[in-house]
């Protein structure tokens, strides 16, 4: 609230009472940090508060002296220890968020160094690969960022942020790995963030100690006064000395002072009120009638306060006595200066309690009773009581016994008796042989002391004394007491001496009370409440009393009157602090020589002039005696909050901003205490944390969301505070701090990526834009259009995406802001070119992911907004790629990786997919990717027209031993192993494609490279479906054009291969051969893959070459089978000479005959049919082995089979009529014999074999077997169908 004594007044004489000018008084004159004095001066107005005169700041602040600034800084660490001795009103908040430890530079590279070394394998960490990836990662983006380094110089960087981001990172990693039985992600994540902080820790740390924190390290905690005065030292630059001095002279350490202290303050405050009401001299309010308004809010901001003070409780000193609230309705009447409807006291209200102490020691001057008799003393304070010492002896009679009582009188009578035992018979009682009666006080001597006692009539013990202690506590209510001559007009009617004690009912309510001996309660009473206290001259009319005072009030005077000078000072120092009044008064010079009794002045006393005396020798009574009413707590609290502000910003806390626990109670204190309007308060905030923020400091908005929502509020009549009325310097200053700080938020949304680097500080960027948004409306009631936002924030992500490409591309060292830098740059390379722009592009992807990672969260209210700032972003890049292109040499194609990088990333993020920048992108690469398609048309026809003309058809395994040097256009080496041709090493991914082949090279070479361009073009992944599309049908047309041609010069090629080949027995299949026939089993295998389209009718391509391989394949069987049918035609042909009935059938015959009775002739036949079964059996190895279809070499054997039964058939059905010449007949018993077996164990199946041209042949054979058996002698030597049944059967 505002202070009374801040008024703008227009007259010489306001300025004077508000802001005293004289030598002695402290300058009121601003004086702020030096290192902060010219900035100030051009933010506004010295003082927001509208109660003091412009003038009396307008010297600047440039030009105070260092003694001027001392001076401000010792009066306001003067009002600030009252607040911390004394707080009525606030207190340390304990549920705001702790802050974390800050990190310095030097810990950040300490840092660096421990995780280094965990990559280089130094430390004792255990870790998997995905740990250290991710350990790797986190230190080459996060921890080497020039973003970190500065957020850690701001101070805005705790040991936590790292650890968030870490933990950030590592879980969308852990949770795309797969899953592991018996191991949950948690688990891996819990012992990640282990070992992470195993790192961060190091291992020499683990062996410190803990030091001892400082005072910045505690500073989070609840505070002691001790440690809130050594704070605020360090914040104000106040010397320990000094500290020292003001502590005494203030009496810091006595409440009663403090309390009256508030009081004086209170009372003059509520005297300033009424004052500016009279005189009419208010502030400039925005309407007249908050003038009135203005006096009423003073009024019960002062009466708030008193009543607070009035809620702190008041020791009674006694257990069973409590804090008596009077009862008063809200607005009560009692605290308003004047009112005589006050409610009185009763006689109940003052009660007392008090504990005695008796100490009995010994009694000396006994001499009546005989020494071996028993004595003893008994003790009782009257109308308690009575308690019993220990027997002794009377020859010594010693005790040291303490007797405990509570009493409620304040002029108590304690009486102590001696006896003796009685020894008679019939005595009832014991003797008593002395007795002494007391009447102590609480100001009484508590020494022990001796004492006279009063002894029985012919007593012998006339010298009898008691020596004891009487000790009286004082409670702690009772502020003073003693014996004073009093004379008033409604009490104490009549002069005479009293026993007064001044009682504390409550903080506001005193009383002077009187009492009489053995009474509870006081006789008289008296409550202080608006009197004034002085010292008086002497009353000659009055008889007894040297010292005189009074108290006044209207309608009624009191005198009083003590016996000496320091009882006087005693008094009307605790009347003056009961009192409150703001006149302080001051005792007579004479006083020391009206001292009657020439001694020295009581201790307090002593002390309160030691303390004044020295106080004014180090000059600094000024201070300690300025009234705070009068000075400019506006501009004081002003300085007060910017110096603990810049005490907070460099402690050893990530505080963003926010003050401790200590800080929020000194500061909300001071405001309560001395009237500092929270409109004001928060406007300096407002301005000192935006300050500190465009100097770079991390300042959390929601502080700034905080005081500027309360500043808004109360501009615009809400009354956060209960404050009405609305200064126009509150108004002004408020709007050029809304100007101010709209430009700020802006500022800071156009560097978000550095300002809020890896969306640190939490939550920062949305409260940023939160707190825009609030500040963009005109009024608090009205909202500002959802679209005027939009266009706001749309405007600071177009500035963001300049600064972000701008400081990323110096960072690449493509735009170098030296001109030979520039002139470098031009004349690079086309390939260094390209090199640094496809650098450039992987930078601006990692930008925006890292975008979407971080701030997209805070930008969710406008995803178009970010695709925006994206698309911006990437149209700056648009310039330095074409360049980059345009550099290019024609028919290059080392631009591909650059597409595919960026195409990848953009076809994966839904805003930024086909958007402005890649449809450019794919406008650039469109003519490109053609050019290449039909250049590798031409090459691969080019390659199949010259491979074939030169093909050896050796079968090959390894394509890359084999490939034809033929110039081809050259596949970019893409991140998906794209081949390179001409190439030297087989890419891995062909591997399990062409392991086991055994086709030719230019059949090898052409499926490749047909796969690799489909590759290729699959993995550019375009994003236009009708574009992508047709690329694939036409790469799907290619490779059916390209195996066509391939199957159909293979097919020429084995025909003519086949032409050549022999027709004897001696044939053999040659590899060439088997490789064409592989040529087409790979055709028939890579077509399915190279050719086929997804769809119904797009099919056709597939088919139509499907066919024609499978046609081709027919043929070529074909052809093999008539050129072993032909083998075997001329092996029949050569049988045919042993034809019955032919002229080389006779002849052969008969020499035989003759020639076998002389030297063994060999069986005839045998070797043909050898040589035959061996061509057929050698074929069929060759065909099994080097045919590696499966399929088609049963097509085969099943073909061959057939018709080599039906052309033996043929043959003997020609003979019919002829009966088989022997050797015929073993001839092709053991042909067909053979071939039946061979072709079984090859795998034809038993319909095949056991065929009606088997049959046929078979039972003919057997005919011809059992003639020839009949009629030749010899037989036929072991040869016979029959065996070939018996082994079928068997």
């Amino acid at each position: 609230m505002l202070d009374p004594s801040s008024s703008e007044e227009d007259s010489d004489e306001g300025r004077e009472e508000v802001l005293p000018r004289a030598p002695p008084a402290p300058a009121p004159a601003p004086a702020p940090a030096p290192a902060r004095e010219g900035r100030r001066e051009a933010q506004g107005p010295g003082s927001p508060s509208p109660s003091v005169h412009s003038e009396a700041r307008d010297e600047p602040e440039g030009r105070l002296d260092a003694e001027q600034e001392r001076r401000v800084r010792l009066q306001l660490y003067v009002l600030v220890v009252r607040c911390i001795a004394h707080p009525f009103n606030a207190k340390q908040p304990t549920d705001m968020a702790r802050r974390q430890q800050k990190l310095n530079k030097q810990q950040l590279q300490l840092l660096k160094e421990r995780f280094q070394a965990f990559l280089n394998g130094e430390t004792q960490i255990v870790a998997d690969e995905a740990f250290c990836n991710a350990v790797r990662s986190y230190y080459e983006v996060f921890l080497k960022s020039d973003r970190v380094a500065r957020m850690v110089q701001s101070g805005g960087c705790s040991a936590n942020d790292f650890r968030e981001v870490f933990k950030k990172n590592i879980e969308k990693r852990v949770r795309s790995l797969p899953e592991i039985d018996g191991l949950s992600k948690e688990t891996v994540l819990s012992s990640w963030i282990a070992k992470y902080d195993a790192i961060y820790r190091g291992e020499e740390d683990l062996c410190k100690q803990p030091n001892r924190m400082a005072l910045s390290a505690v500073s989070e905690l609840i505070l002691s006064k001790e440690q809130l005065y050594e704070m605020f030292q360090q914040i104000l630059g106040i010397k320990k000395l000094e500290h020292q001095l003001l502590y005494n002279a203030c009496q810091l350490d006595n409440a009663d002072e403090q309390a009256a202290q508030i009081r004086r303050e209170l009372d003059g405050r509520l005297q300033l009120a009424e004052k500016m009401a009279k005189e009419r001299k208010f502030p400039k309010f925005i309407a007249k009638e908050m003038e009135t308004m203005y006096i009423e809010e003073l009024r019960s901001s002062v009466n708030l306060l008193m009543a607070n003070l009035e809620s702190l409780p008041v020791s009674k000193g006694g257990p069973e006595f409590k804090l008596q609230k009077l009862k008063r309705s809200q607005n009560s009447a009692f605290l308003d200066i004047g009112d005589e409807n006050e409610i009185q006291l009763s006689k109940s209200d003052v009660v007392l309690s008090f504990t005695l102490e008796i100490v009995i020691m010994e009694v000396q001057g006994l001499k009546s009773v005989a020494p071996n008799r028993i004595v003893y003393c008994t003790m009782e304070v009257e109308g308690g009581e009575k308690l019993q010492t220990d027997q002794a002896e009377a020859s010594r009679p010693q005790w040291g016994t303490q007797g405990d009582f509570t009493t409620t009188h304040p002029r108590p009578v304690v009486k102590v008796k001696l006896f003796t035992e009685s020894t008679g018979v019939l005595a009832l009682e014991d003797k008593e042989l002395g007795r002494v009666i007391l009447y102590p006080t609480s100001n009484s001597s508590k020494s022990a002391e001796l004492h006279r006692m009063i002894v029985p009539k012919n007593s012998q013990d006339s010298d009898l004394k008691i020596k004891l202690a009487v000790r009286m506590d004082k409670p702690p209510h009772m502020k003073h007491s003693g014996y004073l001559y009093a004379i008033g007009q409604k009490v104490w009617k009549r002069w005479k001496k009293r026993y007064f004690v001044l009682v504390q009912v409550s903080q506001y309510t005193f009383a002077m009370c009187s009492y009489r001996e053995k009474k509870s309660e006081p006789q008289e009473l008296m409550q202080l409440e608006g009197y004034t206290v002085d010292y008086t001259d002497p009353h000659p009319g009055l008889q007894g009393g040297r010292m005189f005072f009074n108290a006044i009030k209207e309608g009624d005077t009191v005198i009083f009157a003590s016996d000496d000078e320091q009882d006087r000072i005693l008094w009307v120092q605790a009347m003056y602090r009961a009192t409150g009044q703001s006149y302080k008064p001051i005792p007579a010079i004479q006083a020391q020589k009206l001292n009657p009794k020439g001694g020295a002045l009581h201790t307090d006393a002593q002390l309160c002039k030691f303390y004044a005396d020295r106080f004014q020798k180090h000059g600094m009574d000024e201070f300690i005696s300025a009234n705070p009413c009068k000075l400019d707590h506006a501009f004081l609290f002003r300085l007060l909050q910017r110096q603990t502000l810049d005490h907070r910003l460099n402690d050893s806390y990530s505080c963003l901003g926010w003050f401790s626990p200590g800080q929020v109670f000194v500061l909300d204190e001071y405001c309560a205490r001395y009237g500092v309007r929270g409109c004001h308060r928060h406007l300096c905030y407002l301005t000192e944390l935006m300050e500190h923020s465009e100097n770079g400091a991390v300042i959390d908005p929601t502080l700034l969301h905080y005081s500027f929502a309360f500043c808004a509020s109360h501009v615009h009549g809400n009354r956060p505070d209960g404050i009405g009325t609305v200064s126009m310097e509150e108004k002004e200053r408020f709007e050029e701090i809304k100007e101010r700080l709209c430009f700020l938020l802006e500022n800071q949304i156009s560097h978000f990526r550095y300002c809020f680097p890896f969306g640190r500080p939490e939550g920062a960027l949305k409260a940023t834009l939160s707190l825009l948004e609030r500040v963009l409306m005109k009024d608090i009631a009205t909202p500002i259009p959802a679209e005027e936002v939009k266009k706001v924030v749309r405007k600071c992500l177009e500035k963001a995406a300049l600064i972000n490409y701008t400081r990323l591309t110096e960072y690449a060292k493509i735009e170098g802001p030296a001109e030979k830098e520039t002139e470098t740059m031009n004349q690079a390379s086309p390939a260094r070119k390209l090199e640094d722009v496809l650098h450039l592009a992987e930078l601006c992807i990692e930008v925006l992911q890292q975008n979407e990672e971080h701030h997209a969260e805070a930008f969710a209210w406008w995803p178009d907004l970010l695709a925006e700032h994206a698309e911006k972003f990437w149209a700056l890049f648009t310039v330095d790629m074409d360049t980059a292109l345009e550099a290019q040499p024609q028919d290059s194609w080392d631009s591909f990786p650059l597409f595919q990088l960026l195409n990848n990333f953009l076809r994966n993020d839904t805003l930024l997919c086909n958007g402005k920048f890649h449809k450019h992108l794919q406008e650039i690469f469109v003519p490109l990717v053609v050019r290449y398609v039909d250049l590798m048309e031409s090459s691969i026809a080019q390659s199949i027209h010259r491979g074939f003309e030169q093909e050896t058809w050796q079968p090959v395994k390894n394509i890359a031993n084999s490939l034809p040097n033929v110039a081809l256009p050259k596949v970019p080496s893409l991140p998906l192993n794209l081949p390179q041709i001409p190439s030297i090493s087989t890419p891995s991914w062909m591997a399990p494609l062409y392991e086991s082949t055994n086709g030719s090279a230019t059949s090898e070479d052409l499926f490749w490279k047909l796969d690799a361009l489909q590759m290729f073009v699959l993995d550019l992944h375009w994003p236009e479906q009708e574009f992508a599309h047709h690329l694939e049908q036409r790469l799907k047309l290619m490779a059916s054009d390209m195996i066509e041609a391939c199957v159909k010069r293979t097919r020429t090629a084995f025909e003519l291969k086949l032409q050549k080949a022999s027709k004897t027995t001696d044939l053999r299949i040659p590899a060439s051969v088997c490789t064409m026939f592989n040529v087409l089993v790979d055709a028939k295998k890579q077509s399915t893959k190279l050719c086929a389209l997804d769809g119904g009718q797009e099919q056709q391509y597939h088919s139509k070459i499907d066919d024609l391989i499978d046609s081709t394949v027919k043929e070529i069987i074909s052809m093999l089978v008539s050129k072993f049918v032909a083998v075997l035609e001329g092996v029949l042909s050569k049988l045919s000479r042993y034809d019955e009935g032919t002229f080389f059938s006779s002849i052969l015959s008969f020499t035989v005959k003759a020639a076998a009775k002389y030297v063994d002739v060999p069986k005839p036949g045998m070797d043909l049919a050898d040589t035959y079964i061996m061509f057929v059996r050698q074929n069929q190895d060759i065909l099994r082995e080097k045919v590696n279809e499966e399929m088609y070499i049963e097509k085969l054997f099943d073909q061959w089979y057939s018709s080599s039964m039906k052309v033996i058939c043929v043959w003997l059905a020609d003979r019919l009529d002829l009966q088989l010449h022997i050797y015929q007949l073993k001839t092709l018993i053991k042909i067909v014999k053979k071939t039946y077996r061979d072709f079984r164990l090859q795998g034809v199946l038993e319909g095949t074999l056991n065929s009606k041209t088997y049959d046929t042949l078979h039972r003919r054979l057997t005919v011809e077997e059992a003639t020839a058996s009949v009629s030749e002698g010899g037989g036929l030597q072991g040869i016979t169908m029959k065996d070939s049944d018996e082994e079928e059967e068997g």
